[in-house]
């Protein structure tokens, strides 16, 4: 058993090759073989997402808090907050991060094959980021309903 201590992994700036925005990391797990997963603490500041790309064996999102994006290939981005879980099957190619006004925090949860755990492919373009039906109101109607 090994139990990592708080402070022990360092928070740091994701690689910009791969992310769009400020982005900040801490890695909670990857675990040695034969285990597989892999799991990552990610903080998107307003407008920052990833780089389009996939997962051999599928990824798990767990938003904690506040409100963010997917998107699918060829598909609207879809609003997603914190409390949401996202299942996203293998080799499905698809990017998240923060909406343009917004920050948002998930866990990243993935398994390895063999060394690989995502291929990375191109920057998402702004027409594949920008959502015109998602406003700040509209985000927080869907959190909080009518009280606000």
């Amino acid at each position: 058993m090994d139990i990592i201590k708080l402070g022990k992994r360092p928070t740091l700036q994701a690689n910009p090759e791969c992310f769009s925005g400020i982005v900040w990391q801490e890695q909670i797990i990857e675990a040695p073989e034969p285990a597989r997963v892999r799991a990552l603490k990610v903080t998107f500041e307003p407008k920052a997402h990833t780089a389009w790309h996939t997962h051999p064996l599928g990824q798990t999102l767990y938003v904690i808090c506040g409100i963010g994006l997917i998107g699918l290939r060829g598909q609207q981005p879809k609003q997603i907050a914190a409390g949401d879980t996202i299942w996203i099957p293998p080799w499905q190619e698809h990017w998240h991060g923060a909406t343009p006004t917004n920050s948002m925090t998930h866990i990243a949860i993935h398994e390895a094959e063999g060394e690989k755990s995502t291929t990375w492919m191109e920057k998402v373009n702004e027409a594949d980021y920008w959502h015109p039906d998602i406003t700040p109101q509209k985000a927080y109607a869907s959190i909080f309903g009518s009280r606000i």
